[in-house]
């Protein structure tokens, strides 16, 4: 029996892809970690790019693995190919529902990192800095108390009293833990959508990969007999 040379050849693009886009993952992580323009508040209260660059790794090495196994029908690459496959999908499913009930979790976790800067009268310079600019952004004022983490109230906490934002008079009265929550938030949005995707290819290359495991398994074993 002869091998499907559609499913060989959309399993041989499908790595590619998958194989490009480890790269651009790698190659955007690494260049994020080496930037000297990051600011040291979010980098605290928020996960780092390390676990994008070991992402980007484990992508380049999967799709790497799928296409010499589907280009060489080599049953072996196929098969580990498949089982990475399965090992990633079935932790994209738990750290969803890990995601899902632990939210408060996190939460807590932001808080107690944020609660590290305080007091602020006591932080380096550059952190003073940071927050101050992450306040422009951002729109809020202090930590956990709000304008009361302040010995004196920054600039970067004084707001127009037509901002929506501009809570308290002439100043924001919405911390930035509070706000970096949010943010995790929305980003939790755009994550579980990506994941979402991810996981419907994961399947397709499952089933691409086991159907040609097999088609080259009932090959060889017709060429033997």
């Amino acid at each position: 029996m002869a091998v499907n040379k559609c499913i060989k050849y959309l399993l041989f693009f499908f790595n590619l892809l998958f194989w490009l886009s480890g790269c651009i993952i790698l190659a955007a992580s690494i260049y994020l970690k080496v930037t000297k323009d990051g600011n040291k508040i979010t980098n605290q209260s928020l996960p780092g790019i390390d676990l994008m660059i070991a992402i980007g790794v484990i992508i380049m090495v999967l799709g790497f693995l799928g296409c010499c196994g589907a280009i060489k029908e080599n049953r072996c690459m196929l098969l580990l190919f498949f089982i990475s496959l399965l090992i990633i999908f079935i932790l994209l499913v738990a750290a969803g529902i890990l995601g899902a009930v632990g939210e408060k979790q996190v939460q807590n976790w932001v808080k107690d990192r944020m609660k590290e800067l305080t007091p602020l009268s006591k932080q380096p310079a550059d952190v003073i800095e940071d927050l101050e600019k992450l306040q422009k952004q951002m729109k809020c004022c202090g930590i956990l108390n709000g304008p009361g983490d302040w010995e004196k109230i920054p600039d970067s906490c004084r707001c127009n009293t037509t901002d929506t934002a501009c809570t308290s008079p002439a100043v924001y009265s919405t911390t930035c833990t509070d706000r970096v929550i949010e943010l995790m938030k929305s980003q939790m949005e755009i994550v579980i959508g990506i994941a979402f995707a991810i996981a419907i290819l994961l399947i397709f290359g499952m089933a691409f990969s086991m159907t040609l495991y097999c088609q080259i398994g009932r090959k060889e074993g017709a060429t033997t007999a």
